[in-house]
């Protein structure tokens, strides 16, 4: 991103609310806002019925917390220090003020457009 060699991103969701607010996997959100500092436009790919219209906003969505042994041991060998924890979630919610559009098989809309679909 930094050398100028992307032209744009598109990832998937998993889950889109009313306000456009995106869960998907770990990582996306951080892509999304590397892609904003880097002024590279950042889609998300996703049917209409990905959209929940009865969550308002990212703050609202339930994120699966996954065993955190997942990520302190690899092989079943522990690689973190005894009396460490670690959290494991299996989704981050992007918020939509960094998407630059939702692409669906309808069209593709700005985040604050999905309300009205």
């Amino acid at each position: 991103m930094q050398k100028g060699e992307i032209d744009l991103c598109i990832v998937g969701a998993d889950r889109i609310t009313a306000n456009g607010d995106v869960a998907n996997k770990i990582g996306t959100y951080e892509k999304a806002v590397l892609a904003k500092e880097n002024n590279i436009p950042f889609y998300v790919a996703a049917t209409v019925s990905t959209i929940d219209f009865s969550i308002k906003s990212g703050n609202e969505i339930p994120i699966e917390e996954r065993n955190e042994d997942e990520v302190l041991s690899v092989n079943n060998i522990r690689i973190a220090p005894i009396g460490s924890h670690a959290l494991n979630p299996a989704f981050d919610v992007t918020p939509a003020k960094y998407i630059t559009g939702i692409i669906t098989e309808i069209g593709i809309f700005k985040p604050e457009e999905i309300k009205n679909l």
